[in-house]
């Protein structure tokens, strides 16, 4: 018989609350408590996290801006910031709660979504995890630590708050200055030696004429009244449909056009007269496609119109990439149709009486400039025919005479497997050692592929400077060579102010367009040797290569491998080792050119010495060409360390010393003549570059692009006959047999390339 519970009350249990119920009541309990330990002091301390992550949001969107302008963008970007470190850090404060441990969560969880906001921006802007994650730990440490002491000072805590404001200002400072430190001072500079100074006008300032400056456009643009409208001279479009396939509908929706219907925009500089001037065509690069490029050479544009060119800056904007809609593909090739529609268009102008440009334009004296990726496709259309053999467009080319093309801090990339290569056509080329965008010497490849007939008076010329960076070419590029955030973390340290660079720029492009396109022939000096032309230039370390029609070839080492053969005659070797290696990068790729490395063996007592043996050949084209001198390019390797050359590169360290260098030339009758090297040009170190703010960040940034410090640049050395007659009067130098390279110290190594004789002047300074 069963037991009535109901009268035993001694054996009920007592009813326990289910183990869910306490859980949620317990999560409900510590929920309700999230913000119960965020004082006023924690609740003003937010205010540090929050200018972090707002600060990381602006910085942000200023490297991949809207189209809207700035002002819109830092709006876009701090109300962003706001949101997701409101959302985020109330999210992690609920988390965070769930814990039951007393400190204030509301502070915690918006202190980590500011180390997370600012970690992710930096890792998608280009650097590696470890350095993202360690810069956004320091910044979200100071901005608790900011926030914090404001919150004690409020509170009247006045003593801890100011020395932790003291602690945030002054741990810091070291990383707040590594890019702006002065230059060293042990910095290079320029080569020193006996060169008289060029006797003419400087190329860089004004000259006598007046000009006008108008735009020529659509007549649509949706941003830019000079091509909406208010242009006042209506172009075409240019149907791209054969070249591009991908073109986003965002970039569509921006422009207000697409790919079938690209404007022909551009800036004008006319000098004011009769004419025709000779044209000069400016082309920019990949930058933001939102941040206009072209108005950023204007400081050229007026510079050469008021010395008699018509310079002309293009609109390829619309062909950069942005952030939102990326690039069009084949943006290579079109970039230097483009060059070739903006001639048909320039053409079709000057046939129409009228028209501003109609009887200026001399159709015999073109010159293209190009910066970046506009360097590149300069060089390519002067080389037209390699990609456009099947397109109308290539007519022009028949109609204009590209005679000159410059290219600044040029990229140089194989498109359709193929490379532009220019014969007889007058090249210049201008590079920064500080460029941390295009960071390679692309544009030596460029003079490397340009050729010369004999007596062609079209000539090659580069010019390497220590302490030019990529941007300050183009006025509205900026202080720095990548885009925010990444660019923050590029060391500005030694890099040359902007106007500086521009006046080497304004110096070097005036004068070979005086020189190429109006005869001024006086300016010819400068490119042969860079010291007569110092008067105009900033103090900094210059490296210079020249070629021309007027050259005689000796040993160029591309032909084979064999190092007892050069074109012009054998060579022999005697105390020193000798290799012919591939000129390098930063990156260890090949330039697609061969040198001789010669090094002094390792215990050698005396000079070691190369030797060539001139052709039969040679002697004779030399006896009866009237030359003037020795010239070949040369590398300073004495800062190699061969038995490191694979060790990853982690601080600069001081030069070493110049290799002493001493050059002989011997005749028929076994007369002799020798010349030492640094008499007639210092040996200069070659820069050594480091282009973030820490040897540690070098490799963590843009993939790991930054390579070497430094990479093979050879400098020309012309030296003339007149100093080896002034060393030995008795030398015959119509009946020279042989030439020999002397190194002298233990130790030294160099690189030799393009020896040969120059013919046909009076060489730099009139010196020969």
């Amino acid at each position: 018989m069963g037991m009535d519970l109901e009268y035993a009350p001694e054996l009920q249990r007592p009813q326990r609350p289910r183990l869910i119920r306490r859980i949620f009541s317990e999560t409900g309990r510590r929920i309700g408590l999230t913000y119960a330990h965020d004082t006023a002091l924690w609740r003003t301390a937010l205010a540090g996290p929050w200018i972090i992550c707002t600060l990381a949001f602006i910085i942000a969107v200023l490297g991949i801006p809207t189209g809207m302008g700035k002002p819109a963008d830092i709006m876009l970007a701090a109300g962003a910031g706001t949101l997701v470190l409101a959302l985020a850090g109330n999210l992690l404060a609920l988390l965070l709660a769930l814990t039951g441990l007393r400190f204030p969560k509301l502070f915690a969880g918006t202190f980590l979504s500011s180390f997370a906001a600012v970690l992710l921006i930096l890792y998608f802007g280009g650097l590696a995890i470890e350095a993202a994650a360690v810069i956004a730990a320091i910044a979200a440490l100071i901005g608790a630590a900011a926030g914090i002491s404001a919150g004690l000072l409020r509170s009247r805590r006045t003593v801890p708050g100011i020395v932790l404001a003291a602690v945030i200002l002054l741990v810091p400072l070291p990383l707040y200055g590594a890019g702006l430190k002065e230059p060293a001072e042990d910095s290079i500079t320029a080569a020193a030696g006996d060169v008289t100074p060029i006797d003419a006008a400087d190329p860089a300032a004004p000259g006598i004429y007046s000009f006008t400056h108008f735009t020529y456009g659509s007549g649509k643009d949706l941003h830019r009244s000079g091509y909406g409208a208010e242009v006042p001279l209506t172009s075409g479009s240019a149907d791209a449909s054969s070249y591009i396939k991908s073109w986003p509908k965002l970039r569509t929706i921006f422009w207000g056009f697409d790919y079938t219907a690209l404007p022909l925009n551009a800036q004008v500089w006319m000098p004011e007269g009769e004419g025709p001037f000779p044209l000069v065509l400016m082309v920019h690069g990949n930058h933001m496609m939102e941040d206009y490029s072209e108005e950023g050479y204007a400081y050229l544009g007026e510079l050469l119109a008021s010395r008699g060119f018509t310079a002309v800056s293009l609109d390829e904007n619309f062909l950069n990439y942005s952030a939102w809609s990326g690039i069009p593909d084949n943006d290579f090739k079109v970039r230097t149709w483009m060059i070739l529609k903006h001639l048909e268009q320039i053409g079709d102008y000057a046939e129409q009486p009228g028209n501003p440009f109609y009887q200026k334009v001399d159709y015999t004296k073109t010159a293209l400039l190009g910066h970046s990726r506009g360097g590149q496709a300069v060089a390519m259309a002067a080389d037209a025919s390699r990609w456009f053999k099947d397109d109308p467009v290539l007519a022009v080319t028949d109609q204009f005479t590209i005679s000159s093309v410059i290219a600044l801090a040029p990229t140089d990339k194989a498109i359709d497997d193929q490379q532009a290569r220019l014969k007889d056509v007058s090249y210049l080329t201008l590079q920064g050692a500080r460029d941390g965008d295009v960071h390679d010497f692309y544009g030596d490849r460029q003079y490397i592929r340009s050729s010369y007939s004999s007596g062609s008076p079209a000539f090659k010329s580069s010019l390497y400077i220590a302490d030019a960076n990529h941007s300050q070419f183009n006025t509205d590029w900026g202080l720095y060579d990548q885009t925010l955030p990444a660019g923050l973390f590029l060391s500005r340290a030694q890099i040359m102010d902007g106007e500086q660079q521009r006046q080497i720029a304004k110096a070097y492009v005036s004068a070979f367009l005086e020189t190429t396109l109006h005869g001024q022939s006086v300016y010819r000096d400068l490119f042969r040797d860079y010291r007569s032309g110092l008067q105009w230039l900033p103090d900094t370390a210059y490296y210079s290569r020249f070629q021309s029609g007027d050259y005689i070839p000796v040993a160029n080492f591309d032909e084979d491998r064999n190092k007892n053969t050069a074109a012009g005659g054998t060579a022999s070797v005697d105390g020193l080792s000798w290799t012919e290696e591939t000129a390098k990068d930063r990156e260890s790729k090949s330039k697609a050119t061969y040198g001789l490395v010669l090094a002094h063996d390792a215990g050698a007592e005396e000079a070691g010495s190369y030797s060539i043996s001139l052709k039969d050949s040679v002697v004779s084209e030399l006896a009866g060409s009237g030359a003037g001198g020795l010239t070949f390019s040369m590398a300073n390797r004495n800062g190699d360390n061969p038995a490191e050359e694979d060790a990853e590169p982690l601080i600069a360290e001081a030069a070493a010393p110049a290799p002493d260098v001493e050059v002989e030339l011997t005749d028929s009758n076994d007369v002799s003549a020798r010349l030492p090297l640094d008499e007639v040009m210092d040996i200069l170190p070659l820069p050594q570059t480091e282009f973030t703010l820490s040897p540690w960040l070098e490799g963590r940034i843009s993939d790991g692009k930054y390579g070497d410090l430094s990479e093979a640049v050879f400098q020309t050395y012309e030296l003339p006959f007149e100093s080896f007659l002034t060393e030995e009067p008795s030398l015959n130098t119509e009946e020279l047999t042989e030439i020999t390279f002397y190194l002298q110290e233990e130790g030294d190594r160099i690189m030799l390339d393009d020896i040969g004789f120059y013919t046909g002047h009076e060489g730099p300074g009139g010196l020969h």
